[in-house]
């Protein structure tokens, strides 16, 4: 069938990185931190595959003779954000990380997002925990009808508001001018983010009805060139917002990794000669956000009930990756990505699994998938195709 599946289980990292000091993210290391602190990972389907050759990881065993080839990246972009990572996967490299917020958003912002959305005030404007922040200020937000602002470690702009208090297709308007009228220029943040919820005092909860506006990418990724190509590209999940839509001639939307997996299964039976880009998301939101190790460990265990079905679409003209973006160890104390190498799996169906070792760019992926589609490029990296 010639298809080409890049599978980002996102925030699944694999230890610091050597400059992850810079960050405060010592000691991080997500699959093994989380693997001792749930007393040990079941993990059958990926530890054949070899995830347990690329380092000791509590409960996987390395295998003699992996299924597939194994190793592990690192992150030459500067930051650990969602969008760094997808796009140096993607073939860039981010020289100049995208503006931060740590003290909140200075006022100027402030005042052209209240000046440009027309809203009478915001509440917020401090760098804070999704899940918190809106039951701190839920009750003064539907008292007041202002939208809350917060950001994080990340470079994101994010606006909460009720859906009975601001409807979700408002809410959409409003992050669309910040998008494209506030955060612009020098404060061009990776993203800005609508975080709908609902629910009643105490008892706020956040929907499925999150957005992403994002930047386009500065040059062309692999999308791009596969796409000038007429390579059919299929974008899975959250990747379709990272990359702004651009590069994806099939766009599938998802809410939840279940259905991720669920349109995996059916796009790998339906097409040929296509790059299928995915994001499980569910990883990092819910679990490395919320620092709740055991969900975690729960997510990965399904993703890995789920992954003979997804291999047994395959025939050997295709090829999977299996990797991640970025860390997001749910067992330190803090809920934001932490800077990590991520995990690299290559999967080609009767091909003898060898060590890739340590690469030495996440865009080693995009230059693999431009091989294998024999599509010349200029996009960082190395292609390990044939290694």
């Amino acid at each position: 069938m010639n298809n080409f599946i890049v599978i980002i289980l996102d925030g699944l990292g694999i230890g610091e990185l050597p400059d992850a000091s810079k960050y405060n993210d010592e000691g991080s290391n997500t699959l093994s931190n989380m693997a001792e602190f749930v007393g040990g990972l079941s993990l059958p389907n990926l530890e054949k595959l070899g995830l347990g050759n690329i380092e000791s990881i509590k409960g996987i065993l390395p295998q003699a003779n992996p299924l597939a080839s194994f190793g592990k990246m690192i992150e030459i972009s500067a930051g650990k954000d969602s969008t760094t990572g997808h796009w140096e996967i993607g073939g860039l490299k981010i020289e100049k990380p995208f503006p931060l917020f740590p003290n909140g958003f200075p006022k100027d912002i402030i005042d052209k997002f209240i000046e440009e959305t027309k809203v009478e005030g915001i509440l917020g404007n401090i760098p804070a925990s999704g899940t918190e922040i809106i039951m701190q200020l839920g009750d003064e937000h539907v008292k007041t009808k202002f939208p809350i602002v917060y950001t994080s470690a990340d470079s994101v702009f994010q606006i909460a508001a009720h859906e009975d208090v601001i409807p979700v297709k408002k809410l959409y308007e409003i992050c669309e001018i910040a998008r494209t009228k506030v955060l612009t220029g020098q404060n061009a943040v990776a993203r800005v983010i609508a975080r709908p919820f609902v629910g009643t005092s105490n008892n706020y909860q956040r929907t499925t009805n999150r957005k992403d506006f994002s930047l386009d990418p500065f040059d062309n990724t692999i999308l791009d060139y596969l796409y000038n190509e007429k390579i059919q590209t299929i974008a899975i999940g959250k990747i379709n917002d990272l990359f702004n839509y651009r590069g994806i001639k099939i766009q599938i939307k998802t809410k939840s990794n279940s259905e991720g997996i669920e349109k995996i299964f059916l796009t790998t039976k339906e097409v040929s000669h296509s790059f299928i880009f995915v994001n499980l998301v569910d990883f990092d939101v819910y679990f490395g956000h919320r620092n709740d190790p055991y969900g975690f460990a729960n997510a990965l265990k399904e993703f890995d009930n789920h992954l003979p079905n997804i291999l047994e679409n395959l025939d050997e003209t295709d090829a999977v990756i299996i990797t991640a973006d970025h860390g997001n160890d749910p067992t330190t104390p803090s809920t934001d990505h932490s800077r990590e190498y991520v995990p690299l799996l290559f999967y080609r169906k009767n091909k003898k699994g060898k060590n890739l070792g340590i690469r030495k760019t996440f865009a080693d992926v995009a230059q693999t998938v431009a091989h294998f589609f024999k599509v010349n490029n200029c996009l960082f990296g190395r292609s390990f195709l044939n290694e």
